[in-house]
């Protein structure tokens, strides 16, 4: 039998259309970069930057940004064989504006359908997703058919497995792919009520198949209908997941695991430049430390590290850092 993945991730891949000018509106900019994107994609890139053999499971669309896919996940080191062509869809790509410290405009262009969201729970390697050691999926591949079913299929192969490793759910939050109309929609643009409401009865199922549950105080909230972290805590954990992660932008990280340990831990300071990729450079580096076994709190100061050193940088995926990189990191401060 091949040797289990270090982490295989489920989710949205895509190319990053970034500008390569800061503070310019989208309508005024001139000079773009090209970049893998898509955030189960990015938390890949980021597990293999730390050393961690990983496989992503999406789908693009048969045409020249899907053979751009590939390609860049193999100069990163990312295994990309459950990464298949859909005929009938492009790959999607994402534009964002860039305003430090703290306003970063997403526009993504997935329309009529985005391939990511036509991976098929029959098309699935069930074995490899049972033997990974960390298993990871989002949030928004539970928005439409057929990813909503391989989802849970997927989760549901990873429950009762002897000896499984983590399960993570990255609530990952897009209310646009719950009911945005049009080809392009902004972050944001059709959040409420109504786009939880619907989400969280999925969010719900996926979570009773999850170990470990990752998102910010808004993605949070879809999951559990509580904003107060520590309540999101604890609501996650009482959902069934045995290590519950809130990340609060500048407020730092709480960890709270079921067995009583919690970790609160500080944001560390930097010069952002670009925060979009700071949350996937978390993941990666989350999933570093579980691999590893590492204790809560300099886990989530090494993860809160690497998301660091993304946000100070300008692209997402090739900003993604190493070992070394986050240990000096570290050690400078």
């Amino acid at each position: 039998m091949t040797e289990p993945y270090d982490l295989i991730t489920m989710g949205r891949i895509g190319v990053d259309i970034y500008p390569l000018e800061i503070g310019v509106p989208l309508a005024q900019v001139e000079t773009f970069g090209k970049f893998l994107g898509g955030s189960a994609t990015n938390v890949a890139v980021a597990a293999a930057r730390l050393g961690r053999r990983s496989a992503v499971i999406s789908r693009t669309g048969r045409d020249p940004f899907g053979d751009y896919v590939h390609q860049a996940l193999r100069d990163f080191g990312v295994d990309d064989r459950w990464v298949t062509p859909v005929d009938a869809y492009p790959t999607p790509v994402t534009f964002c504006e860039i305003f430090p410290p703290d306003d970063f405009p997403l526009y993504f262009y997935r329309r009529p359908k985005a391939p990511d969201l036509v991976i098929r729970p029959e098309e699935l390697d069930q074995d490899a997703i049972r033997a990974a050691r960390i298993f990871w999926i989002t949030g928004t591949g539970l928005c439409e058919e057929p990813s909503r079913s391989a989802t849970l299929a997927a989760l549901e192969a990873r429950t009762g497995s002897p000896a499984v490793g983590p399960t993570v759910f990255d609530l990952d939050w897009r209310p646009m792919f719950w009911g945005g109309e049009g080809g392009a929609s902004k972050d944001g643009g059709a959040s409420g009520a109504a786009a939880m409401a619907t989400a969280r009865p999925y969010y719900e199922a996926a979570l009773r198949h999850a170990t470990v549950a990752v998102g910010n105080v808004d993605e949070a909230e879809v999951a559990t209908g509580v904003r107060d972290p520590k309540a999101c805590a604890q609501a996650l954990l009482d959902m069934g997941v045995e290590l519950a992660v809130i990340k609060q932008g500048p407020k730092g990280v709480l960890a709270v695991h079921r067995d009583g340990r919690t970790a609160e831990v500080p944001p560390t300071p930097v010069e952002v430049v670009n925060g979009l990729g700071a949350g996937d450079s978390f993941g990666g580096a989350l999933c570093h430390g579980l691999l590893a076994g590492w204790e809560l709190e300099p886990m989530m100061r090494y993860a809160n590290a690497a998301g660091a050193i993304v946000a100070s940088r300008l692209a997402c995926s090739s900003a993604m850092p190493t070992a070394d990189e986050v240990d000096a990191f570290l050690a400078d401060r």
